[in-house]
């Protein structure tokens, strides 16, 4: 009769294993393993071997294919003992990877020989529930809602595009919001402003989105900016923030953000909205191609009609400011391909996207060749498109 010790007597016994020692010198050799720890998330809450992916065993079929795509790599797994990772093992070579190995004595082994290991950062019990939904994404998973956590998003006005792009990034579980905006809320801002209501109306934008993010997610910290964005200021706002979100809805704000950010090397996701179209594309934080490689002129007031002048369908700036959200957090966790280079155009009365490519101007004054950068000038413009805001 074969028993479990039987069987895990024959699986070891066909297992290469490496000591603590091996494992120690392989780390930190010029051919690193990818290292595995297949333990239950409450044993690794408690300390990991420094580099570790984390992949419970119940998990390790279903995920190893992402973290280890090669299965050539060599692999080494590890649990408490060295029981685990031997069956786990076992499965692995059976998915075809051909290198690899169980840690002898597992985590306990390694942490008796005095061998370096860490804390992992975790999230909350309250933050496990909130943000599963993310966690079970192995592209985010708990170290990608940890770096979203420790993001600083500044969202350039809190007015149609500001709104959508704001709460979704609360929702996602971005740790600090800034939001740049002067003016209070009017009963036109309502068919399509999202962060206020009726019960609102006069008060300060920045105020009501504080409201409204932090009802939505206490996680959040909101740094409220209730000023405009000018040259004397626009550094120190944009500063202490990762990405910058431009809802600006005026193009005076648009070039002081691009020049500002191209001088802090930030990222910008900028969009803008017209009647039934919209655009979002981001501009890198190394600066190519740059909002004056898009537009290198500022069109004549007469021809750049604000939202009150011209409308706006409400549910478009929404639309425009999901999009806006989704690059944000794509640049936070280093996932995908950016907008970087490509311009989104959508029509909403033909519900059609079109993708247009943007190329760098060697001759654009802020990020053209040969241009310093840390000594672009930054100008107040005169005020184009300066009525209310989107």
């Amino acid at each position: 009769m074969v028993t479990f010790d039987t069987l895990l007597r024959e699986i070891r016994g066909k297992t290469p294993e490496i000591d603590s020692a091996g494992l120690d010198a392989a780390l930190r050799g010029g051919h690193r393993p990818a290292l595995i720890d297949v333990r239950e998330p409450d044993e690794h809450a408690q300390g990991m071997i420094p580099g570790t992916i984390h992949i419970p065993r119940g998990f390790l079929e279903l995920r190893i294919e992402r973290s280890v795509p090669d299965r050539d790599t060599p692999v080494v797994l590890y649990c408490a003992s060295g029981t685990r990772s031997v069956l786990a093992a076992r499965s692995l070579g059976e998915l075809g990877y051909t290198n690899v190995s169980s840690l002898a004595g597992g985590f306990t082994g390694w942490k008796r020989a005095g061998l370096p290991w860490e804390q992992p950062l975790a999230l909350r019990p309250d933050q496990e529930t909130r943000y599963s939904r993310h966690t079970l994404l192995p592209e985010v998973g708990v170290a990608g809602q940890l770096k979203l956590l420790g993001a600083k998003v500044l969202c350039i006005g809190a007015g149609g595009l500001g709104s959508p792009s704001s709460m979704y990034l609360a929702a996602a579980g971005i740790g600090t919001i800034g939001v740049i905006d002067d003016d209070v809320v009017d009963a036109s801002n309502l068919q399509r402003q999202i962060l206020h209501g009726t019960d609102r109306l006069g008060v300060a934008k920045v105020e009501s989105a504080e409201t409204t993010l932090r009802s939505l997610n206490p996680d959040v910290k909101v740094d409220k900016h209730r000023t405009r964005i000018t040259s004397d200021n626009a550094l120190a706002l944009i500063a202490p923030y990762d990405v910058i979100i431009d809802g600006a809805d005026n193009f005076a704000t648009r070039y002081l953000v691009n020049d500002a950010a191209l001088r802090l090397a930030k990222p910008v996701i900028h969009a803008s909205i017209f009647r039934f179209e919209g655009q979002v594309t981001v501009f890198p934080a190394h600066g190519s191609p740059c909002y004056r490689c898009l537009y290198p002129q500022p069109p004549p007031a007469e021809e750049a009609p604000s939202c009150a002048e011209a409308g706006v369908l409400g549910v478009l700036p929404g639309i425009m400011g999901v999009l806006q959200a989704t690059e944000a957090i794509k640049l936070v966790l280093g996932l995908g391909e950016t907008l970087a280079g490509r311009l989104i155009v959508y029509d909403a009365i033909k519900t059609r996207f079109r993708e247009l490519k943007l190329r760098r101007d060697p001759r654009c004054p802020t990020c053209g060749d040969g241009v310093d950068r840390s000594a672009i000038p930054l100008i107040d413009y005169e005020q184009f498109c300066a009525g209310p805001r989107h």
